[in-house]
């Protein structure tokens, strides 16, 4: 499988370089920020009209994971649509494609700050999602630990070979997990940023997505 080992607590994941998580002993995949609608959300609020085909693409590749990984857990980390309008707006197709990717499974929503709300899909509809000691939300709590969230859309920058590289990346120290964002157009936030230096342990590490995954002590 393509994809890098980490651990938190007891738990050992694997972060695969599609921006998913897999945590095999709990047959579970883990995406955040999917933004399902992000199109259809840009039109409709700032009149730029982009290729509507984000929607496809990210449940493309999310298929792909979940026939790779065929896991019996699903955990959508917030912000799995642009807004709740654009859930509303969603194609027959598309729903039906989610419906068809749910059947089988134990499927959760973790409500995110773009998606507040439950929304007319199958699965169900949480704040936050707690197994084996892991608590799944979709802004990390740095009150907390043992935690996988979402929400930054993380992005490493790094020199190599004479090029400068940027891709999403997964954020890990002791205490906490951060995933990058799994949906097609979502642009993210360099780990250099205050909000994301603050949270992260000075000894925090970066799993950079990519058809190789590379773990990279994490820019500062």
């Amino acid at each position: 499988m393509n994809g890098c080992a980490a651990q938190l607590n007891q738990a050992r994941l694997t972060a695969l370089g599609s921006g998913a998580l897999w945590w095999a002993d709990q047959s579970l995949l883990c995406v955040s920020d999917l933004h399902l609608g992000k199109s259809d959300r840009m039109a409709r609020r700032t009149g730029v009209q982009v290729p509507p085909y984000d929607t496809r693409d990210t449940l493309l590749r999310l298929s792909q994971d979940l026939d790779r990984t065929a896991p019996r857990t699903v955990v959508c980390l917030g912000d799995s649509f642009d807004d709740l309008a654009a859930a509303g707006a969603l194609s027959e197709d598309n729903r039906l494609w989610i419906t068809k990717l749910q059947a089988g499974r134990k499927w959760i929503w973790i409500e995110g700050n773009h998606d507040p709300g439950s929304i007319d899909l199958g699965g169900t509809h949480m704040d936050s999602y707690t197994l084996a000691g892991i608590t799944f939300r979709h802004i990390a709590n740095p009150d907390e630990r043992d935690e996988i969230s979402g929400h930054y859309h993380p992005k490493v920058q790094v020199a190599l070979r004479g090029r400068v590289i940027s891709r999403a990346a997964f954020l890990m120290d002791s205490l906490r997990l951060i995933m990058p964002a799994y949906g097609t157009y979502t642009g993210g936030l360099r780990t250099t940023d205050p909000v994301i230096t603050a949270l992260m342990a000075s000894d925090a590490t970066a799993i950079m997505t990519g058809p190789v995954p590379h773990r990279v002590p994490m820019p500062r």
